[in-house]
């Protein structure tokens, strides 16, 4: 008998059209943190908080990673072709990481700048309502973009989505921060400001982490699922004899891909193999969700 390897692909339930769909979110997403941005910027210019100038240069970051992203997605939206033939997925997850850059270098200058006026004594600010008032509404605009770009993100299944909704979750917190600081310029004459402005460091440093949390798997091919139980799944097809080796990962949209080793009688036609195949492609798509799975067949 002729051992196939015999090739089953199921199609993904948001693979087909969420380019797209990912390209939307990220023009409107764009489009608000732009105006984050500069209402941030303004406030920060002309009150002279650190920490407003911080949560500025946070959203900034926003700005730019949209951007980023929007190239980013188009590139792996490309059908799998003869040099990548399992398509182009992980480009969007190096976008992701490409957040984790920026996000490390306004770690860095916010953290340096946040020590250096609490060492030496910074300016303290000069805040009037209409600066407290900005920055009030950028907070709401900030929880909205969380909230529409998370759901968004799972829906559609983008790491790159979810990734980028964690990071503006954090200007949440650094938009408190720097309300606070303003809050409190008059009293403490800046010095909490200096401290404000390290702790948003260590927010920009958390949101990167878990970033890099995130993509790292995909990227090196983490498994997707524990071994013993993809053999327990294909071990419930009758006629497969043996499970000899099994492998999965997960692309960044979600997608799994298998390969199965399994072991038949040695007397099984193609067409019985070719069957079989298909039922054990059948019980992982029941049991794991849409997959794209690859079957050899061997003679026990």
């Amino acid at each position: 008998m002729t051992n196939p390897t015999l090739r089953r692909s199921g199609a993904h339930p948001v693979v087909e059209g969420r380019a797209p769909a990912v390209r939307t979110v990220l023009l409107r997403v764009l489009a608000l943190n732009a105006i984050v941005v500069m209402v941030k910027l303004y406030v920060g210019l002309r009150t002279g908080a650190l920490t407003v100038l911080g949560a500025s240069l946070e959203s900034g970051l926003d700005l730019l990673n949209n951007v980023i992203a929007l190239t980013v997605v188009r590139v792996a939206a490309q059908e799998p072709d003869e040099d990548h033939p399992y398509g182009h997925d992980k480009f969007e997850t190096l976008g992701a990481l490409s957040v984790v850059g920026f996000l490390s270098i306004s770690c860095f200058e916010l953290l340096r700048e946040g020590v250096a006026a609490f060492m030496h004594g910074g300016m303290s600010p000069h805040v009037g309502r209409i600066d407290v008032g900005i920055l009030v509404a950028t907070l709401f605009i900030n929880a909205f973009i969380v909230w529409y770009e998370n759901a968004r993100g799972k829906q559609l299944g983008s790491a790159l989505l979810v990734a980028d909704a964690a990071h503006t979750r954090g200007d949440l917190f650094v938009t408190f921060l720097a309300l606070l600081s303003l809050g409190t310029a008059r009293f403490l004459e800046g010095r909490l400001d200096a401290v404000l402005a390290v702790l948003v460091a260590l927010v920009i440093a958390w949101s990167g982490w878990q970033i890099l949390r995130a993509s790292i798997p995909v990227l090196v091919d983490e498994r997707a699922v524990e071994a013993a139980e993809l053999r327990r799944i294909v071990s419930t097809v009758p006629e497969v004899r043996e499970v000899r080796s099994v492998r999965s990962r997960f692309t960044s949209s979600g997608l799994l891909f298998a390969e199965v080793t399994i072991a038949v009688r040695h007397d099984v036609t193609v067409k019985e193999a070719h069957d079989l195949s298909d039922a054990v492609e059948a019980v992982i798509e029941r049991e794991l969700g849409a997959a794209q799975v690859t079957v050899h067949v061997e003679p026990a």
